[in-house]
This record gives C-alpha cells, sequence and structure tokens, in this order.
C-alpha cells in the first residue's frame, strides 16, 4: 500500500473531522503515511489533531497525524494535497447568499453572484498555495474540493502546471434524489452523469437494465405525496429525459427559488453558523474519548466527508484503475460540444500513469445550450480571478445565466466586492 505525505489545507474546519474519519476509514491502504493538518486556527487544529489521533489509535493503524499554521512547512516534501478550505468562512458565504436577493437575483454557495466571489476568493488563495507548491513540493498533486469546485479546477489547470484534479460526489448523489423521488430503489439505477459540477446530467440512466425515464413519468403522474423539491425534480427529469443536478432548479425555477429565498427567515449559511457550535462542542467530546465515534448529527456533513478524494488518492497512489466522476480539462473533446481546455466532469479512470477522462456521448441538445453559457461563464471567472481586474470581473458575472442585466451586474460587483475586500486582489476591487 502507498506510503505518502498528505497535505490538508483546511485541516481546522468544521468538516475536518469528517474527513478525516474518512482517511482512518480506508486508513489501511495509506500504511505508513502521515497527514499534515494546515489551517489559520490552531486552536481548532489541535483538536482535531487530537481527535485525528484518537481515531487512529482507535483503529490500530500506523498513520502519523501533524498540524500547523504555516502552511508554506506544511506543504514541504508532500506528495497530496487535499485543498477544502473556505475563505472569509460562513459570515462570507451568508455575505454570498444575502447580497445578491437584495438586487432580485438568487443567492447561492457556488451559483451565481454568490458563487463567483466565492471562486475570487478561492483562487486567490490557491495562487499563493501555487507559489508555496514551486518553493517546499514542485512534484505534489492537487486533490482538490474546494468551492467552486469547476471555476477553481478552471483557474489551475489553465494557469499553471501543477497537476490538479477536482472532485465532488454529485454525480454520485444526484441520481438518488431523482429514484427517491420516484420511489424506486436507489440500488437498482445505474446512471452515468456528465457536464459541469454541480451542473450536470445524465447520458446513461436504465433501472434494472431498462430506461429510467419511462418510469418517471410514471411515478410523476401517480405521486401525490411529494414533497415541492422533489415535485420539481422529477418534473425537471422528465421534461428534459435526463437526471440533472438539483443545482439546476436554480435556473429552470428561478423565480420560484428566489421568491422562498426572500421569505425564509435565515440563508443556508445563517442556519449553519447557528449549528457550528455544536459541531465544535461534539468534536471535543470526542477528542477526550478513548472510544471517538462521530454523530452524523452533530458532524458537519456527516461522518465521512471528502470521501471521494481519498478514494481518488487511492486509486492513483496504489494503482487501481478505479473509474471515478473527476473535474479535469476535456482533453481530446471527451464531452463532445465543449472546448478542450474547459474543465468538464466525466467519469475517469485512475491508475498510477494519471487521470484518463473516458469519452462521452454529448450531452442533450435540451439542455446543452444552457451547460455551454455556464462553461463560457466559468472560463471568464477563472480568467478575472486569475490575472484580471474589476472590469473583467464585471464582464465575468454579467455572462452567468442568473444575472438578468449589465446594470443589475454592475450593481452587484460594486456591492461584493465591497463587502470581501479583505479577501480579494486590489486589481479586482472598483475604482
Amino acid at each position: 500500500m502507498a506510503r505518502i505525505k498528505l497535505a490538508y489545507l483546511g485541516g481546522g474546519s468544521t468538516r475536518a473531522a469528517g474527513t478525516m474519519a474518512s482517511f482512518i476509514h480506508g486508513g489501511e491502504r495509506f500504511a505508513g503515511s502521515e497527514v499534515v493538518l494546515i489551517d489559520l486556527d490552531a486552536d481548532r487544529l489541535a483538536l482535531i489533531k487530537q481527535l485525528a489521533e484518537r481515531m487512529v489509535k482507535r483503529a490500530g493503524l500506523e498513520l502519523t497525524i501533524t498540524a500547523t499554521t504555516d502552511r508554506r512547512e506544511g506543504l514541504r516534501d508532500c506528495d497530496a494535497l487535499l485543498s477544502s478550505f473556505r475563505p472569509g468562512g460562513f459570515e462570507a458565504r451568508a455575505l454570498d447568499e444575502r447580497i445578491p436577493m437584495k438586487h432580485g437575483v438568487i443567492g447561492q454557495e457556488t451559483q451565481g453572484p454568490g458563487g463567483f466571489f466565492m471562486a475570487l476568493r478561492s483562487i486567490a488563495v490557491m495562487q499563493s498555495v501555487a507559489d508555496d507548491i514551486a518553493a517546499v513540493c514542485p512534484n505534489v498533486r492537487i486533490f482538490n474540493y474546494t468551492n467552486p469546485v469547476n471555476l477553481v479546477a478552471q483557474a489551475m489547470t489553465t494557469y499553471t502546471d501543477i497537476p490538479t484534479i477536482s472532485l465532488c460526489e454529485g454525480p454520485k448523489i444526484f441520481p438518488l434524489g431523482v429514484a427517491g423521488a420516484a420511489g424506486l430503489d436507489p440500488a437498482k439505477l445505474e446512471s452515468t452523469m456528465v457536464g459541469l459540477n454541480h451542473l450536470c446530467w445524465s447520458v446513461q440512466h436504465t433501472y434494472e437494465g431498462e430506461d429510467l425515464i419511462p418510469l418517471l413519468h410514471k411515478a410523476e403522474a401517480e405521486r401525490t405525496d411529494l414533497s415541492e423539491h422533489d415535485r420539481r425534480i422529477l418534473h425537471l427529469a422528465t421534461t428534459m429525459e435526463s437526471i440533472p443536478s438539483y443545482y439546476f432548479l436554480n435556473y429552470y425555477y428561478r423565480d420560484d427559488v428566489l421568491r422562498e429565498q426572500l421569505a425564509a427567515p435565515r440563508t443556508r449559511a445563517e442556519e449553519i453558523m447557528a449549528e457550528v457550535p455544536s459541531y465544535w462542542a461534539h468534536y471535543r467530546e470526542q477528542a477526550e474519548s478513548d472510544d471517538p465515534q462521530l454523530d452524523p448529527a452533530r458532524s458537519r456533513g456527516g461522518i465521512h466527508e471528502l470521501e471521494l478524494a481519498i478514494d481518488a488518492m487511492h486509486a492513483f497512489f496504489n494503482d487501481t484503475g478505479e473509474i471515478l466522476p473527476v473535474n479535469l480539462p476535456n482533453a481530446n473533446g471527451v464531452l463532445p460540444g465543449f472546448d478542450w481546455d474547459v474543465v468538464v466532469e466525466v467519469p475517469t479512470r485512475i491508475d498510477r500513469s494519471g487521470f484518463t477522462p473516458l469519452p462521452q456521448p454529448p450531452l442533450p441538445h435540451t439542455v446543452r445550450g444552457l451547460v455551454q453559457a455556464l462553461a463560457e461563464h466559468q472560463v471568464l471567472a477563472a480568467h478575472a480571478a486569475w490575472e484580471g481586474d474589476h472590469r473583467d470581473g464585471v464582464r465575468a458575472l454579467a455572462s452567468h445565466p442568473l444575472v438578468p442585466s449589465l446594470t443589475v451586474a454592475e450593481n452587484l460587483y460594486a456591492d461584493l466586492a465591497k463587502a470581501h475586500a479583505e479577501h480579494l486582489p486590489e486589481r479586482l476591487l472598483p475604482r
């Protein structure tokens, strides 16, 4: 099994406990390895380190856990970098959600203006990470989970030579939601989803070996007990005859989603912030236990976080040839309809030789145009974040399908840039 040095950027976050639980759950695949937790908050780092060490001891594994607030030193001589951090914390996310709504635009963490400004903040950090990598670990490979995954991936693969793949469980999760809405057994469903991260559709979908779509039509006609979310996702699937990412509800039910957001007393980030103290209380309890057991109800995201990234590391470092959904450039046009340098999300074979995207059929015409428009925004956003100025930022924001006009884009950019000024390069601030 592979013996590696893994740096975990975001190792003091609310997700870190669950991520370490994931790594330890399959820790025999990395026997003898070291995990370096890196974050800005020394106290939370120390807590996650203590909890992780207790979990390692309980599992009887040969793993070393270290922690540091010195990012460059933490990265030194690493083989892999797991990136999952949130510049500005949930407070910044709350701004990403609240400010767009004041302009009549959906506020969302990875979509629209909120997603764009999270990308500006995340990519600014990744630029300095790239400098650290060049200095202390030039052979490292990045396994990225930092959101918005597709925009961060576009920037890193366009403007650096650092081997970078980006990951998300979405293609595995979205079909389960559609199956649940239709009252079907998810274990009997097989599907392949492709497109952009959080913005993918199925190009293959069978249930017990037969076409899934007629079963979805039947369920839509017969089921009367659906939640509004399930009704919408099922109707979108039957209309387009393809399984959608649930993020597409923001586009195909835009007015309904915005109205519901405006009526809600708190945004999603504000709901999470109310729960954060209980997460840390739980982690402190378990860090003192000789038999640490994370409770999914009291752990951010559950107890097995970023599991796909750990599976991808295993496939690469242990040469398994496993096929997983990965975000990487559209080499040789494996997804027809998109430029070769655009980062797409497609099934990818992973072994010691690298990451080989597998050729896919094109997206259906019914949905392809919207995804292509979002891909163009992705390219413009990456450019603005990496080397552009505020005018490039406005152009990128105006290109997004959720932004209705140039005037709205200009006003939104000004307000969000002011709110996030401390986390943005000066070149992106309006003059």
